[in-house]
């Protein structure tokens, strides 16, 4: 309709300002009016920084020192198993090194995830396996690094994106719900 902005802004604010169409003068306030003032306090929330691998299979964030990489199941597992597919050392190879160049030692907690599909109770069970699964690779890949590592399960718990919008399955926030993250704390 308008070409830009600044012809948008003219059409509309001329017929304002020109004498035949005065300024609406602004409402006057009551000499007894008054009214109480408030503080507006809001949370104020950390905006958090993710990387993501060109084919989205593995990202990784930071918080403060805290680094979180995770790599969607579909690259470590066949479906509904917790063996790690032949792939998935290579992958977590490249984890571990990062672990061992940027960690500062410590714990570092392997967290398995589910997407929806699938009962409560199933996915907790599917989620603690897998953990453990890369837990145990990760302790052969880390015997000098220095580290404890823990495994947990979340199942479908902590979702990273909605497995369902608009009443609809998004397969693809599926895929990248199912994941395992490996959090450590980054040297200084």
């Amino acid at each position: 309709m308008f070409r830009s902005l600044s012809v948008a802004l003219a059409v509309t604010l001329l017929p304002a300002l020109s004498p035949t169409h005065p300024a609406t003068p602004p409402p006057s306030v009551p000499a007894d009016a008054t009214g109480v003032v408030e503080d507006l306090v809001l949370p104020v929330e950390d905006i958090i920084g993710e990387v993501e691998s060109m084919d989205g299979t593995e990202s990784e964030t930071t918080q403060g020192r805290q680094v979180t990489v995770a790599v969607t199941s579909d690259v470590l597992f066949a479906l509904d198993k917790w063996q790690l597919a032949a792939k998935a050392r290579d992958r977590l190879a490249e984890v571990a090194r990062k672990v061992r160049t940027e960690g500062a030692g410590g714990v570092v907690k392997i967290e398995g995830h589910t997407d929806d599909q699938g009962t409560d109770a199933y996915n907790r069970r599917l989620s603690l396996r897998r953990a453990q699964s890369v837990e145990r690779a990760m302790r052969g890949l880390l015997t000098d690094a220095g580290v404890t590592l823990q495994a947990h399960g979340y199942g479908e718990s902590r979702p990273k994106l909605p497995n369902v919008v608009d009443g609809k399955p998004v397969e693809a926030n599926r895929a990248k719900n199912r994941r395992v993250e490996i959090i450590f704390t980054a040297e200084q």
